[in-house]
């Protein structure tokens, strides 16, 4: 969206759908009506509805379902976490997008942000299910001061703010769990996916990129067959849509919030959050990572670093640092 067509949004936006003439607008922007009118058709173009007529103003009466950085920033709230967004309608992915925005300089708590991922990507390089104008895919761009050893938190620390999210969003706080490291539950089911990569110089964290995906308004049939047994929206669980700009800035204050956590006290600062919607603990599970052995114990909990510790058949506990992990109906 152009600068203009910004500031006039900003002004129909202030007006709460009362009508804002051309002239009022005009001699606001300090542009010709006619260049007004230019803005708003461009507006019109991307989805907005804007009433007109002779003589009665212009008036905003509805917005459309995107995402686009105008409609987030209305009314975030955080400090420095998505005050630049990049947005695209379709890109191949937002994690290598923000690689780049990196790369050139982009600021802490730069956001990347995509309608449709082509090559949406999960853990161990798996497809990530990205259909357009349906969840919410964001990439954000972090350059914590944190040693290289403590990144892996990093991804513990998201998944609780993510948690939060879509346990405010569906107004059902025990609903929502995590699955070591960093799936959000909600119901039993997978709701989101979150991906951290990152560049360091000798020990120290240079920038990294968190890429975040929540199903939000994607129907529990229209996932692919090999997911739908698994995997969940928040609309499907709530039994209503979703306001996908709404919940954005939600997660993004949340995220804010808990990223301030870890940076003034490390994990130990959001561990008990995290070990609050930790649903594991005492049950029978399963690990296995790739090109690695399988382990099968009992959950014992979370170390300080963010590893898994599990009791094994020899009743010797084990530090899992990588893997996938599944409940065993078998005792351990």
């Amino acid at each position: 969206m152009n600068p203009g067509a910004a500031r006039v949004l900003g002004l129909l936006r202030r007006e709460a759908g009362a009508p804002c003439s051309g002239e009022s607008l005009s001699a606001t922007l300090g542009v010709s009506r006619s260049q007004v009118w230019k803005h708003v058709e461009t507006l019109r173009g991307l989805g907005y509805e804007i009433g007109g007529e002779p003589g009665g103003g212009y008036a905003l009466s509805a917005v459309p379902d995107r995402l686009y950085a105008e409609e987030i920033q209305a009314g975030l709230e955080t400090r420095w976490l998505g005050r630049e967004i990049h947005w695209f309608d379709e890109t191949g992915s937002t994690n290598d997008v923000a690689h780049e925005l990196a790369r050139g300089g982009a600021s802490h708590g730069t956001v990347v942000i995509a309608e449709a991922q082509t090559k949406g990507r999960g853990r161990h390089g798996r497809a990530f299910f990205s259909p357009q104008y349906r969840n919410l895919y964001n990439t954000f761009v972090l350059r914590p001061e944190i040693h290289v050893s403590q990144a892996p938190t990093l991804v513990l620390a998201a998944a609780v703010a993510v948690a939060d999210a879509v346990a405010e969003a569906v107004g059902d706080d025990d609903a929502v769990q995590i699955k070591w490291p960093n799936d959000v539950l909600l119901g039993g089911r997978k709701a989101s996916g979150i991906l951290m990569e990152l560049a360091a110089e000798a020990t120290r964290v240079r920038y990294l990129v968190l890429g975040i995906g929540v199903n939000l308004n994607v129907e529990r049939e229209a996932f692919p067959e090999e997911f739908r047994a698994v995997a969940t929206s928040v609309a499907a669980h709530r039994g209503a849509p979703i306001d996908r700009a709404a919940f954005a800035r939600s997660l993004y204050g949340t995220l804010e919030t808990v990223l301030d956590l870890h940076a003034e006290g490390g994990f130990d600062a959001v561990r008990p959050r995290f070990e609050a919607r930790f649903h594991m603990v005492g049950r029978p599970i399963r690990v296995r990572d790739v090109g690695g052995p399988e382990l099968a114990g009992t959950a014992e909990g979370i170390d300080a670093d963010g590893a898994l510790l599990v009791r094994d058949a020899t009743g010797v506990t084990q530090r899992v640092l990588a893997g996938d992990v599944t409940l065993r109906e078998e005792p351990a």
